[in-house]
């Protein structure tokens, strides 16, 4: 029964809360309660109350209905430290499974202060929390969250709350921004256990030539400081000398990384092997090619090329399910 009331309540919020980058927070949608701290004064009120009308002493009437007054004054004090304030995402950040990602929100007050404000990130498992965040008026803050990642692909947040309980503690006030921008979330790169030949075979001959229009490749005698995945580990097992692809043309080195170069590996595990080569590729300044199921990267080089690879590793087979799990 709890949980479904939980699942109602989500629901009742999400509809009076559509998700978008920007929030201003107003009496509709502003949510106010006593604290633990709040029902005991509470209680003390009213205890109070029915000792005055059983001794009928107007010193505790009016001791009694000052505190009620203070509490009064409490919860529109409270209420009014949130209303008016806007709070945007401005950058969602990406970065690979197990990482941190980095969430950049601003908050803009209107003509008063709201102080005292603890923001959170719902429903991520590992997020971080911050306190005593002040914004002075008719100005700007920054406020820097971080989540931790979980799985690949996008990373939706659910819910980010807002809240504060100035000035005495007794009342909560609190809403919610629901974003709509996802991060990306990179697999975790893992580097193959055994170095993959993603060249030619090689053979016996010094040259290669490829078809036409393509590049020719030149075998030469390993170096130190060649990376090992360029090595022709065929040719080394027929005659135990290692030797290295050196390809010449206007295209420089076609490397292909290949999602069916480890056979036998789960899907996760080969997105995080081609993900330690991409950015081993990248560090070498290497031109490469990326191949998947049903899509390939042609070669290429430079950051924005990498950049490229790695968002397309990270959202594999995913068809945006990650970005699309919230409460229906």
């Amino acid at each position: 029964m709890g949980k479904r009331l939980r699942q109602r309540w989500a629901r009742w919020v999400n509809r009076r809360l559509p998700r978008s980058d920007q929030h201003q927070f107003a009496q509709n949608n502003i949510f106010i309660l006593p604290t633990g701290m709040g029902w005991l004064f509470a209680a003390l009120l009213i205890v109070m109350l029915l000792t005055g009308i059983n001794y009928q002493n107007s010193l505790i009437f009016l001791l009694t209905f000052f505190l009620g007054v203070v509490f009064v004054a409490a919860m529109h004090q409270t209420h009014s430290n949130l209303s008016g304030l806007e709070l945007t995402l401005i950058h969602a950040g990406e970065g690979y499974v197990g990482d941190s990602i980095p969430f950049l929100f601003r908050g803009s007050a209107g003509k008063h202060d709201n102080l005292a404000l603890t923001v959170g990130v719902e429903g991520a498992s590992q997020g971080s929390r911050l306190v005593m965040q002040h914004v002075r008026p008719e100005s700007s803050s920054d406020m820097r969250l971080v989540v931790t990642a979980t799985e690949r692909g996008y990373l939706l947040l659910d819910r980010v709350r807002i809240e504060t309980r100035f000035p005495f503690g007794l009342l909560r006030a609190w809403s919610w921004l629901r974003p709509q921008t996802t991060a990306i979330v990179y697999p975790k790169p893992l580097l193959p256990p055994v170095p993959v030949d993603h060249g030619v075979s090689g053979d016996e001959s010094g040259i290669v030539t490829q078809a036409p229009g393509q590049d020719h490749v030149e075998i030469r005698p390993w170096r130190q400081g060649d990376l090992l995945q360029r090595v022709q580990w065929k040719r080394f097992a027929r005659t135990g000398e290692m030797a290295i692809a050196e390809w010449h043309g206007e295209q420089g080195n076609p490397d292909w990384l290949d999602f069916a170069s480890f056979p036998g590996v789960d899907t996760e595990l080969r997105l995080s092997y081609l993900t330690a080569l991409v950015l081993e590729r990248d560090k070498s300044g290497e031109a490469f090619g990326l191949r998947l199921p049903g899509q390939d990267v042609e070669p290429d080089g430079g950051p924005a090329h990498t950049q490229r690879c790695l968002r397309v590793l990270a959202l594999f087979g995913t068809n945006g399910r990650n970005s699309d799990r919230e409460a229906a």
